[in-house]
């Protein structure tokens, strides 16, 4: 029988989970200790590969990190986990013996929200951890709102990424976002597509003063993937980050329309879309595989079955023609 995902085994609806790394084991015994008596289950790691594996299997609430173990030390484990999107939310608190202002400010730097001194006072560390553990309820509840939101956009047929400016990471996307972008881009998380990165970063000081930019349409055939920018979902910062709503629209059914209603063939409607789309014979053969001769005699046809002479003339019937039955088509 399969066994359910190591995360999902652990009782978070009554206790925290916390993630103490450190070399030591006497350390680990004293911080073991306290946080149990206080409530908390607690994982342990002696190593930093150790810890991002933990880390990843269990999405601690907190993590207790100490700074200087051998091999990868805590500033190397803190900035590969605040690399990870499904890491990078949790709070890191370090425990270091470094007290020199330089060593302070790495552990800052690589992504600590705090840091406590050695010889670690467990009550001390509670107390720390403790208002940490408050904003990350906060934190997480809200995203679990959020993230319920967003999926259900996916049966209207709607998708949604959050992008952080300030690396251009993609830090989360609904199943039907997943799915979009790797057709149309190639691209997976965490990597967002370069033209949508360049759209963002372009429009981002209208966005800011709350003015909507123009949207980001990417074109594939007859269907075509749009984005708007939403809203700002986390701290300015950098640029923060940036909830992207996406939509694919298909012109399948303006072909169908435009075949029906003019009595052409498939092949004819595909022709006519693609000349109301403003594209000249070459393209349209390379798009459909065809040679810009045949494209011609396709074209002959079909201003044959409208009673036209001239490209113009057969795309504003056939925009007039779909605008009737579709005013939302974009030519």
């Amino acid at each position: 029988m399969t066994q359910p995902p190591f995360e999902q085994t652990l009782d978070r609806a009554h206790s925290d989970v916390v993630l103490v790394v450190d070399d030591v084991p006497d350390n680990l015994a004293v911080l073991h200790d306290a946080l149990d008596e206080s409530g908390y289950t607690v994982l342990v790691a002696t190593s930093g590969e150790v810890a991002l594996q933990r880390a990843r299997q269990a999405r601690p609430d907190v993590v207790l990190l100490d700074a200087m173990m051998p091999g990868m030390d805590g500033f190397e484990v803190a900035r590969r986990l605040k690399a990870e999107p499904r890491t990078a939310h949790i709070p890191i608190i370090f425990m270091t013996g470094l007290t020199e202002t330089e060593h302070l400010v790495a552990a800052l730097d690589s992504g600590g929200v705090d840091y406590v001194t050695k010889p670690i006072k467990p009550r001390e560390v509670l107390a720390r951890m403790n208002v940490h553990l408050q904003g990350a309820r906060r934190a997480r509840q809200e995203a679990s709102q959020a993230g319920q939101a967003r999926n259900a956009l996916d049966a209207f047929g709607y998708a949604s990424i959050t992008v952080r400016v300030s690396d251009g990471r993609l830090m989360w996307q609904t199943p039907l976002a997943r799915d979009l972008l790797a057709r149309y881009f190639g691209t997976s998380a965490p990597q967002t597509p370069e033209p949508v990165l360049d759209w963002l970063r372009r429009h981002l000081p209208e966005a800011e003063a709350s003015i909507e930019p123009p949207r980001l349409s990417v074109d594939q055939g007859a269907r075509r993937l749009s984005f708007r920018l939403h809203r700002q979902t986390g701290d300015s910062e950098g640029g923060g980050d940036w909830l992207i709503v996406m939509q694919e629209v298909s012109d399948d059914a303006a072909i169908e329309a435009m075949s029906f209603a003019f009595r052409l063939t498939a092949r004819e409607a595909e022709v006519l879309y693609w000349v109301v789309k403003g594209k000249i014979n070459r393209d349209i053969g390379d798009i459909l595989g065809a040679s810009p001769a045949t494209v011609k005699k396709h074209l002959e046809r079909v201003y044959a079955k409208l009673g036209v002479e001239t490209r113009t003339a057969a795309a504003a019937m056939a925009m007039n023609r779909i605008r009737q039955l579709n005013p939302r088509f974009e030519g």
